[in-house]
């Protein structure tokens, strides 16, 4: 570990004139020393030599590693077992963060040696469109610790957050997961009882992302690896001591529920129920063996859990609708 150097690590697949873009805005930083490793997963375009020019152009600051591709919690992970920095960054490469970032989170790590993870406010807007000085998801709100917000979604993106070395060493691996992957990472930081340090200023820009809706058509493929991030999460909450008393994993298992109703809706049998399981583990004994519960699973093991995941998901977007 270099003392005082900020590592950001950017995984990229075919995004050359984006990841240009968020390069750039790293180098723009008013802090120094940094480094940026650029991770690219197998791009069959431009990007790999869009990279290595970059790290031409800036060899003391850019290194670049080229990988077949392997999704983006693998690519993060091949940056972070290459990383030197006293401080990491994860960054996107469609992702943008502002001047100041790095001299405000590392100073606001300095003076609260208590906090592993500092995070300030992100704007989020559709490409193309001017973004607008509102903070995206949470983050204009100042919150103490990661759990159990956490539970309630990741409420900042991954441009957001600037973590102290020593706490990504303890939370460990980047899984293969190809959803959630972010969320479960950042989950098992809270596990850890990380404290934060808010800077009250815009750090970052979330740009173009597409936000999933519960019942929405996703790809099947997509569901087992959401099967066990939410798993890991569940698993994390419980290891920070959340009970299911709490109001957040009171909202996760609800999640949970419509989950397993989606995968029921798109076929998935084996997802539908396993989501079914952690929903009522979430929810503990006693709502766990609720009524609600009760007559879900009677209704799915008498007519199929396809067809009632069909018919709740068609009531749920019927409820929404009205």
């Amino acid at each position: 570990m270099v003392a005082n150097l900020v590592t950001t690590i950017i995984p990229v697949y075919n995004r050359p004139k984006l990841l240009a873009e968020a390069v750039n805005s790293v180098l723009g930083q008013t802090y120094r020393p940094i480094e940026i490793i650029i991770v690219d997963d197998g791009s069959t375009d431009d990007t790999a030599k869009v990279a290595d020019k970059l790290a031409e152009d800036h060899p003391q600051e850019i290194r670049v590693i080229h990988q077949k591709n392997s999704g983006v919690g693998l690519a993060r992970e091949a940056g972070r077992l290459q990383a030197r920095g006293e401080f990491i960054q994860y960054l996107d490469s469609d992702d943008i963060l502002m001047p100041l970032k790095f001299e405000l989170q590392v100073a606001g790590l300095r003076t609260h040696p208590e906090c592993g993870v500092a995070y300030g406010k992100t704007k989020y807007y559709e490409s193309g469109k001017s973004p607008a000085d509102i903070p995206w998801k949470r983050t204009g709100e100042e919150i103490e610790m990661m759990f159990p917000a956490f539970l309630q979604s990741r409420w900042w993106g991954t441009s957001t957050p600037l973590y102290r070395r020593e706490i990504i060493d303890r939370a460990g691996s980047w899984t293969n997961l190809a959803r959630e992957e972010d969320w479960e990472y950042d989950s098992r930081i809270a596990a850890l009882g990380v404290k934060l340090y808010y800077c009250d200023e815009f750090v970052s820009e979330q740009r173009g992302v597409s936000l999933d809706r519960l019942c929405k058509n996703l790809p099947p493929s997509t569901w087992l690896d959401r099967v066990k991030a939410h798993a890991l999460i569940f698993e994390h909450a419980r290891a920070a001591g959340i009970n299911e008393d709490a109001l957040e994993m009171r909202h996760f298992s609800r999640e949970l529920f419509l989950y397993s109703r989606q995968c029921g809706r798109e076929g998935l049998v084996k997802e539908s129920k396993e989501f079914f399981r952690l929903a009522q583990a979430a929810s503990g004994a006693r709502r766990g063996n609720g009524l609600d519960f009760k007559l879900y699973k009677f209704l799915a093991n008498m007519f199929g859990w396809v067809l009632v995941g069909k018919l709740s998901c068609f009531s749920y977007r019927f409820r929404k609708e009205i």
